[in-house]
């Protein structure tokens, strides 16, 4: 067998082929017979996964999403020195991200609703009138041809823009991913605190990824902007930061001793300890004891919840899934959770965690080297979306964070 270093390697390079897949898969064409629709991507579109699905059973995930394609373009940006077209798929990415806030649900064709099968109609929204101006920055997915998701889909969404603009940021932001970074952060300033989807677009409140996120995207941007003389705007966004980052205190369970990740009305209590906590401290660029807590706290839970974590080897950490009780395809764990346990790790100085973590994704992961959404939790069999970009991505940046990158 080989060393894990080894493994590593080949993982990575097979991670950043697989991912490029999603990124702009212009030569791929997604028919939905029963909305009537013909899907041809454009270029600086990112799908969630390239697999041509509907449910049968792997799920319909050709969509560009906000959160997402924020995700996969700032691991893009760990293989410029390797990827020569690395640039220029940024720069589709902005231009694309940059023409959808042009869309307006109100022009779309009187009949649009009839082209969907009489079966099919109950799937469609109600509110495509609405889709324009600053919400369309809140429409959690578009198709990646850049016209709008005319499905009844969980929005509104906030966290994307915030993530955007903080891959923006790292990749440099000059010209029109400039332009682009002002106008999330002026999104992110008005609706940061309002009530919205969650991560897993699945209940309506107040959620710790998207505070965590948004106050780091506007803490980072209050620099940004004053560097460019912008010092009004900086100092707005460094004072809503501040606003969010107090909020994000009052999520702290000290008896519990973990984050909650969210404050929903009527909504599941076995949600409130959510892997969400630790994805937003690695989107955000953070690590804190508060955040170490919350991710023992997560490994207690699915150590004694899946039976692939049951007689493991020492050398492994307990595969990770979303929160307990989840339901979602076979309910498993899944590779991004448990990657983004590793890049946690190594962001906070444990190297030797993160590789445990690593050891544990390896033993999950075929031959080939490709990457599902989840793996069952009792079989470890993969499940769900196949070749989720999302699940590269999260490979390329706990690698990073391990080169201390």
């Amino acid at each position: 067998m080989s060393s894990l270093e080894q493994w590593i390697a080949r993982e990575r390079d097979h991670a950043a082929e697989m991912m490029l897949k999603s990124i702009s898969p212009v030569n791929i064409v997604k028919t939905r017979p029963h909305f009537g629709q013909t899907i041809r991507p454009r270029p600086g579109s990112v799908v969630a996964s390239p697999v041509l699905a509907a449910y049968d059973p792997d799920p319909d995930y050709f969509f560009h999403w906000y959160r997402d394609s924020a995700a996969v373009i700032d691991a893009l940006r760990l293989l410029r020195a390797d990827l020569p077209e690395a640039d220029s798929l940024f720069q589709d990415f902005v231009r694309f991200s940059l023409d959808l806030e042009t869309l307006d649900g109100r022009r779309a064709k009187p009949d649009w609703r009839d082209a969907a099968a009489p079966d099919f109609a109950r799937f469609l929204r109600k509110d495509l009138d609405a889709a324009h101006g600053t919400a369309i920055a809140a429409e959690t997915r578009v198709n990646p041809d850049g016209t709008l998701d005319i499905t009844d889909w969980p929005r509104p969404q906030h966290d994307g823009p915030a993530l955007r603009a903080l891959t923006l940021m790292r990749w440099g932001a000059e010209g029109d991913a400039a332009t682009l970074v002002r106008h999330d952060l002026a999104f992110v300033l008005v609706h940061a605190r309002r009530p919205c989807f969650d991560i897993w677009e699945e209940e309506f409140g107040l959620h710790v990824y998207t505070l965590r996120v948004s106050a780091a995207a506007l803490k980072d941007g209050a620099i940004w902007l004053a560097a460019r003389g912008a010092h009004v705007d900086a100092e707005r966004c460094g004072a809503e930061a501040a606003v969010i980052e107090a909020m994000l205190d009052e999520f702290w369970m000290e008896g519990a001793a973990y984050i909650r990740s969210r404050k929903v009305e009527g909504g599941a209590p076995e949600k409130l300890l959510d892997c969400a906590v630790i994805l937003a401290a690695n989107h955000a660029g953070m690590t804190d004891a508060r955040h170490a807590a919350t991710l023992a706290r997560l490994e207690a839970l699915f150590d004694a919840s899946y039976a692939i974590n049951r007689n493991r080897p020492s050398g492994w950490a307990p595969a990770l899934g979303r929160y307990a009780g989840d339901k979602y395809y076979s309910g498993g764990a899944y590779y991004f959770s448990t990657l983004g346990a590793a890049e946690f790790c190594y962001r906070s100085g444990d190297r030797d965690r993160g590789d445990a973590y690593l050891e544990t994704v390896r033993a999950f992961t075929p031959p080939t080297g490709d990457l599902s959404e989840q793996f069952d939790q009792t079989t470890g069999a993969q499940t769900s979306a196949r070749h989720l970009a999302w699940s590269y991505a999260a490979f390329l940046t706990a690698v990073a964070a391990r080169q201390g990158r």
